[in-house]
């Protein structure tokens, strides 16, 4: 609970209409897009860095946990207070500071939505690569502290390969500012550490982006097998013609049949899986490259190959990639979205433990996922009513995640660790690692008040924190 002196201070600091502490209004921040729950105290919805500082300073002074919050759309439960405490809403931080096309840069606050980013200068020819599935209603905000991907990260990298600098609130209310406009400055690299830290070391207020030109020539094709084992055979063979397309998505028998019957686009219901793949670059380029992969989907037994002709075909594949999620949340009463790394050679033998794990645990499990670089997503299908389904989509989860490490991958590939995976780190770093991540936090953060219990596993190195405290002589 937040001590009502603190309580008071915070909301008067935020003025009318800028908090909600009313339990009916908290209840619609206790959950982002995991399988877990946790209701902050207080949430505030700053405008300014000037507010996210004065926030963070009076909950410095009374010991009050801080959350910070985009769009709610993550996946391992990283925006979920586990200590309660005051949540940092950043929704009305949204503006689009600065756009230079001469140097190819934006300049944005935190709650900014991903894919406005591109509307705002794909008239220009750029776009801003980074495309979670999400990417309509997730903020960049979100975005850096999860270093989100999507389906074209195989070319374009995720979102740390997008940063170009950092403007933050660390937990004593102090402003720093990490990188700028251009980029390898000297130094340690702290734009790239920061991105990725899931709030645990400083609240980012502002973004500097890196923009790219749209390619010349665009190429989408569809391949269909009656084998997802084949399909997963695929990408490795695409890789040993040295041909890296922008995206390569696979989608399962399972969700093939799911996603067709919400968005219609012409998905086939009776493969066992296929794999969307794109192509960018100089047009020439790009025909020979359309031709060198049929040849290796029809090496790997694909039944057919489809070549979208048109835009409105390209965009209608697409469609279905995009809206894959809630095609699921038609179906099932919710589900449980992993996301694992393997290398491609392991993509194959995965996808067979993961029908083990489904026959395990008598729970369907559906496969969509980034095949280009082995970032697998399964989804678990379960009904919470249903004494003991919970506990085994956990289960599975974890099973699979530990198959990952097992085949020389790891438990994330960009919906960060969260509250969901930080148990399992000590399986994929050693003892020395863990101590050193510690050391960084406490570094930043020496009360863990920044979205505790997140990223690394409990146990020692931070101290308790108080959920209140008495406030200040």
């Amino acid at each position: 609970m937040i001590p009502e002196p603190a309580r008071q201070e915070l909301i008067a600091a935020a003025g009318p209409h800028n908090y909600l502490d009313q339990p009916e209004d908290l209840m619609l921040y206790e959950y982002d897009g995991s399988v877990d729950r946790g209701r902050p105290d207080l949430v505030v919805f700053p405008r300014s860095t000037t507010d996210v500082v004065n926030f963070v300073r009076i909950a410095n002074r009374y010991g009050i946990p801080v959350i910070g919050r985009g769009a709610g759309t993550g996946l391992s439960g990283g925006a979920i207070p586990v200590e309660g405490g005051l949540m940092l809403a950043f929704a009305r931080m949204n503006r689009i500071l600065a756009i230079d096309l001469e140097n190819e840069r934006a300049v944005v606050e935190p709650g900014v939505v991903n894919l406005d980013v591109t509307l705002a200068v794909q008239d220009r020819n750029y776009f801003f690569a980074p495309d979670p599935s999400s990417q309509k209603a997730c903020t960049i905000g979100g975005n850096v502290a999860e270093n989100a991907g999507g389906p074209h990260t195989l070319a374009y990298g995720v979102t740390t390969n997008h940063v170009l600098g950092l403007e933050a609130v660390l937990p004593d209310g102090t402003v720093f500012t990490a990188g700028g406009m251009e980029p390898d400055l000297p130094g340690y690299d702290l734009t790239g550490f920061f991105t990725g830290s899931e709030g645990t070391l400083a609240l980012v207020t502002k973004i500097v982006l890196r923009l790219m030109r749209k390619s010349e020539h665009v190429k989408t094709l569809l391949a269909i097998y009656n084998s997802a084992e084949d399909a997963g055979e695929t990408v490795a063979e695409i890789t040993a013609r040295a041909i890296t397309p922008v995206a390569v998505e696979m989608l399962d028998g399972v969700m093939l049949r799911m996603v067709e019957e919400a968005t219609h686009a012409g998905y086939p219901l009776d493969a066992a899986a296929v794999l969307l793949i794109e192509l960018e670059g100089l047009h020439e380029a790009v025909e020979e490259q359309v031709e060198q992969v049929r040849e290796a989907c029809l090496a790997c037994r694909a039944r057919e190959v489809r070549v979208a002709q048109t835009a409105e075909e390209r965009e209608l594949l697409w469609k279905g990639r995009k809206n894959a999620f809630g095609a699921v949340g038609r179906v099932s009463p919710t589900y449980y979205v992993q996301d694992g790394v393997v290398p491609r050679t392991e993509i194959a033998p995965t996808l067979r433990y993961i029908r083990e794990v489904s026959e395990k645990y008598g729970l369907t499990i559906s496969n969509i996922f980034h095949a280009g670089d082995g970032n697998m997503h399964p989804i678990i299908l379960f009904d919470p009513r249903r004494p003991g389904d919970l506990e085994k989509a956990r289960a599975a989860g974890a099973d699979i995640l530990r198959r990952c490490i097992a085949a020389g991958g790891t438990i994330t590939g960009e919906h960060g660790v969260g509250l969901e995976k930080k148990d399992l780190t000590p399986e994929l770093f050693s003892a020395e690692t863990i101590d050193l991540l510690r050391a960084l936090k406490l570094l930043f953060d020496p009360a863990c008040r920044f979205n505790p219990g997140k990223l690394l596993p409990t146990g020692r190195g931070c101290v308790e924190i108080p959920r209140s405290a008495p406030a200040p002589a």
